[in-house]
């Protein structure tokens, strides 16, 4: 089995992403980071994630975006929308992506894995910058003039499978994988036990793919939620 590394934050797109690399024959090597998000019951969901769905190995990393702010998950006094709002929204993490996936991609050259998987979306998303298909071919391209791997030959690739795909098609995939979604936690508010408070652009795309996909929602929602 070739190995690959997935970025798995633990909620409902990495966690099908997982799953569908497992499912191509990848040896999967899961990483999560740990960023300084306000929602860090969701790195509990990526250890349970991991284990269900046969991870060879799951790590956490410790990167300090915290201390940079500017996001109203990394920052505390920015709070939450709770409604839709107009462009990018205040939840984008500044470069958390770009950073994730070159640590991703030092270790694949550790590995010696050519294959990377990110569950960025580009359909039912919140607009972020990093998730567009442009940025994941700029990185792509960057990862082989940058590594020992790609410039002695060993082209690197940067699969993000759920690109192109509606929320309601990402848990359709996810659920014929075998993806359990009540292990993932997706709410940018999720309190310590993963429950989520059912009104931030996460809880409202999950809900609403959920709905659209025909499959009960099985998000553990707060007493004031339900």
């Amino acid at each position: 089995m070739k190995p690959a590394v997935i970025l798995l934050s633990g909620g409902l797109d990495s966690s099908t992403v997982l799953a569908i690399a497992r499912e191509a024959g990848y040896a999967c090597h899961a990483l999560s980071l740990d960023y300084g998000q306000r929602h860090t019951a969701e790195l509990a969901a990526a250890a349970r994630v991991a284990r269900s769905l046969g991870a060879v190995e799951h790590r956490v990393m410790r990167l300090g975006l915290g201390d940079i702010g500017g996001s109203a998950l990394t920052d505390a006094s920015i709070a939450v929308p709770e409604s839709p709002t107009d462009g990018i929204p205040v939840t984008y993490v500044p470069a958390r992506n770009t950073v994730m996936l070159a640590l991703a991609l030092a270790w694949a050259e550790v590995l010696g894995a050519r294959d990377l998987f990110i569950g960025v979306n580009a359909v039912d998303y919140s607009g972020y910058p990093d998730c567009r298909p442009e940025f994941i071919e700029a990185f792509e391209r960057m990862a082989n003039l940058a590594t020992k791997s790609g410039v002695e030959g060993a082209r690197l690739r940067i699969h993000a499978p759920l690109q192109a795909l509606s929320k309601a098609d990402i848990i359709r995939r996810g659920a014929a994988l075998g993806v359990d979604y009540a292990q993932t936690v997706s709410c940018y508010q999720a309190d310590t036990e993963g429950l989520a408070c059912g009104r931030c652009d996460a809880c409202r795309l999950r809900r609403e793919g959920f709905l659209a996909a025909g499959i009960p929602d099985p998000t553990r929602y707060t007493q004031e939620t339900r």
